[in-house]
């Protein structure tokens, strides 16, 4: 049952945190401040930059969820984002800094052409799009269900923490916050982790509350599916602006990378406790609805200050991520639409307030979603978002940056336009059985070598871009 101090410690923390992403905007003082930290992030502010990101109602509440409901193999998805930040750092990182671009697109624009680069950012902003809308969804749903609010309070709550984290600090302020929110986490969901074994009575006694197969088996759904996830993972956040921007942002392309070594290491924990927490409670109450696993460990089993610091840390974590995405999308609507297309020759004060305007734009459009009565449609679209992304951008840049002299500008267009159509169409006309990522991963492949199979022609546009 929740407390009056559990109002309070969950107001507190919020505030300081706010406060913290609200106070970063000292530190910015033009558009590349706001967009990439003037490249200036060190290993700790990129690793926060993408843990405020990664790190959302998934990695914490959807995991205990499905721990609940089916057992360890709820991990995947933070071992997922590990593997995933593991591959930003080994094969992207030094590349993608090297570069010295803001966006995803610029980078593809590069090899591809100018029409790519605009192809690209529309379809991968309108796949993000999707995406900050569910995490709208969710913080309204926690902030209503946990306090009992009114929705609309709920969504004004929200949009006001998306504007102290980014509106101010862009960059800045989202690596603040995953800063905290990493630290938050750790703190609150160590302490739940050392209960919730000291409840078993240690690793045997958690082990012996329940049978291997399926509740202690990682692949219990089968090695293929767990695999799958992973793969979809690495994916996902190669092909996200939110994540690329923190590559984007450090000093050196080993600050980059080492950021997303840190990120890899400190993921995998989160999802093992909230793991643990939604086993336990399916031991002392198996007829508990599975998404009120971790709310429910927090309300019932911890000191009501560290629950309130919990909870906020989950609100901060849904929040964060949405924020991270809005701020992705915001840097593209900039660099990629704005300079291009309405005002080339904008200085640099009227890009960082376009760069604001976009991020208060961006949450402006995804209420408008949510009071329109979109949920339905949202609901039903909402899984190509991953798919859209990861089949925009996943191979025409991994050709960019390991097979640049031989593909063609050509090639890369079409492979970013026919990809994901391919991946719509599949998801309409297909069999459901074979995903639809796996269908656009391979019309990308498929389009960029059958139109670069020119070799003299790929050699002549290679030439003209050096």
């Amino acid at each position: 049952m929740i407390t009056p101090v559990h109002y309070i410690s969950t107001l507190i923390t919020i505030i300081i945190v706010s406060f913290l992403g609200f106070s970063s905007s000292k530190k910015v003082e033009s558009s590349e401040d706001f967009a990439v930290g003037s490249r200036k992030l060190g290993t700790t502010k990129i690793a926060g930059s993408i843990i405020a990101t990664i790190v959302g109602g998934a990695s914490t509440i959807g995991t205990a969820q499905l721990a609940f409901q089916q057992g360890i193999n709820a991990m995947w998805f933070t071992l997922g984002s590990s593997i995933a930040c593991l591959f930003l750092g080994l094969f992207l990182a030094i590349p993608l800094r090297k570069a010295e671009v803001d966006t995803v697109s610029q980078f593809l624009s590069r090899s591809y052409g100018e029409y790519a680069g605009v192809a690209a950012s529309i379809i991968t902003s309108f796949a993000i799009f999707i995406h900050i809308t569910g995490q709208f969804i969710s913080s309204i749903a926690i902030l209503s269900s946990l306090f009992n609010m009114a929705v609309a309070l709920a969504a004004i709550i929200t949009v006001a923490m998306i504007i102290s984290y980014i509106f101010f600090g862009g960059f800045l302020g989202t690596s603040i916050v995953g800063i905290m929110k990493t630290i938050l986490l750790y703190l609150t969901l160590g302490i739940s982790g050392i209960l919730t074994l000291k409840f078993f009575g240690g690793t045997q006694g958690f082990v012996a509350a329940f049978p291997k197969e399926p509740w202690l088996n990682l692949f219990s759904n089968g090695v293929s599916a767990g695999l799958a996830q992973g793969f979809s993972m690495v994916v996902g956040v190669a092909s996200t602006q939110t994540y690329l921007q923190a590559m984007f942002a450090g000093k050196t392309g080993k600050e980059s990378r080492k950021g997303a070594f840190l990120s890899a290491l400190l993921i995998p924990p989160i999802g093992f406790v909230c793991t643990l927490i939604g086993m336990y409670m399916r031991t002392v109450n198996p007829n508990l609805v599975p998404r009120e696993a971790l709310p429910a460990f927090i309300l019932n089993y911890l000191n009501p200050w560290v629950g309130g610091i919990t909870i906020a840390a989950l609100i901060i974590s849904v929040i964060g991520t949405g924020a991270g995405l809005t701020l992705g999308v915001s840097t593209m609507v900039n660099r990629d639409i704005y300079l291009r297309f309405i005002n080339p020759k904008a200085d640099d004060k009227t890009q960082l307030k376009v760069l604001r305007l976009s991020v208060f734009g961006v949450s402006a459009l995804a209420l408008l979603m949510l009071f329109t009565n979109a949920d339905s449609l949202i609901l039903k679209w909402g899984f190509l978002s991953m798919a859209l992304r990861g089949t925009t951008v996943f191979i025409p840049l991994l050709a960019a940056i390991f097979f640049k002299d031989r593909v063609s500008e050509k090639a890369g267009l079409i492979a970013i336009i026919v990809a994901p159509i391919s991946t719509i169409l599949w998801e309409i006309f297909g069999m459901s059985n074979i995903d639809s990522l796996y269908i656009g991963i391979l019309a990308s492949i498929l389009m960029l070598v059958i139109f670069s199979l020119n070799p003299v022609g790929v050699h002549r546009e290679a030439e003209e871009h050096k």
